[in-house]
């Protein structure tokens, strides 16, 4: 199935969607993603029929309002996003320079999706001031608007109606799983007590996650984490702790952007992480032999 993104994002989980949905259990009551970014797996999951309710998270509180828009005014959002994309043409560079600055002051959701239809490499960065400040990717005008109005509408089309929102911290937005809900969590990259990354408004500490995973484990909410990983022989981020008992796999995401650019070969293996209350379900129902032989070894070595 083709399923639509009208997020473009640049680290998101699109092309490894179908790797994760292997993981998750028969049945999903709420699927919770607290660091929602472009939502790519839970509009995954709707497509396929993994989850019967969703709820989108993220700090960053214009995303979530350009989420809401998406699903909620998909008809209101693509005539606004199609009106900027005709009144940039005559002078693309300087008219992004505009729309960033008002985006800046009014979080409008559809100057949020322009931006993030232009700018470069979509990849958001931020300033120190939390305000965006990605430059265009003058190369291009964004997705046209039949594009992007099918991307909108198909979005809608799988949410509407059993999407709830929010922009909290993570740690409240866990809160709300329940035992017959899953959490998916794909927090930004170890942002380990202190350092920044523009891409993010703000980090996420090492060790407040590792709590707020044990947190998880005690009320045996199932859940699993995107984390660290490796391209190459280079290792991104601290394994999660032993003391968590999570299951730990790995997923090869392909030839990384920057190892193209530089003409490698080097590959991205992302690292994926059960939840024990997740890999205890999986290996007691058939749902572990949708797995491939690798991943159910990984499951049956956590537990041996």
């Amino acid at each position: 199935m083709n399923v639509p993104h009208p997020i473009p994002y640049q680290g998101s989980k699109r092309n490894l969607a179908g790797d994760i949905l292997r993981c998750f259990p028969a049945k999903v009551e709420t699927l919770h993603e607290p660091f929602a970014g472009s939502a790519a797996i839970s509009l995954a999951a709707a497509a396929h029929g993994r989850a019967k309710r969703f709820h989108i998270n993220d700090l960053n509180k214009p995303l979530v309002d350009l989420w809401r828009a998406i699903v909620n005014t998909p008809d209101k959002l693509a005539k606004e996003y199609e009106s900027l994309w005709n009144e940039q043409l005559d002078d693309p560079r300087s008219y992004y320079r505009t729309i960033r600055e008002e985006f800046n002051l009014t979080g409008r959701p559809d100057y949020f999706l322009y931006l993030l239809a232009r700018c470069v490499k979509a990849s958001v960065r931020y300033n120190a001031n939390g305000e965006f400040n990605q430059s265009p990717d003058n190369r291009r005008r964004g997705a046209t608007p039949a594009t992007m109005r099918e991307q909108v509408f198909g979005a809608s089309y799988l949410l509407k109606g059993k999407t709830s929102f929010s922009s909290t911290n993570y740690r409240d937005a866990v809160l709300r799983a329940k035992e017959a809900d899953l959490v998916y969590m794909d927090p930004p990259y170890q942002g380990v007590c202190g350092n920044r990354d523009t891409r993010y408004l703000a980090s996420v500490q090492f060790c407040e996650f590792v709590e707020v995973l044990g947190h998880l484990n005690a009320k045996r909410i199932r859940y699993i984490v995107s984390y660290d990983g490796r391209t190459g022989n280079k290792v991104h981020g601290v394994r999660l702790p032993e003391h968590l008992n999570l299951t730990h796999m790995e997923l090869n995401a392909g030839r990384s952007t920057q190892a193209t650019l530089l003409g490698r070969d080097d590959a991205t293996v992302e690292s994926l992480y059960l939840s024990p209350a997740l890999t205890d379900e999986l290996i007691k129902s058939k749902v572990a032999y949708h797995l491939t032989r690798s991943e159910q070894i990984c499951l049956f070595e956590a537990r041996s």
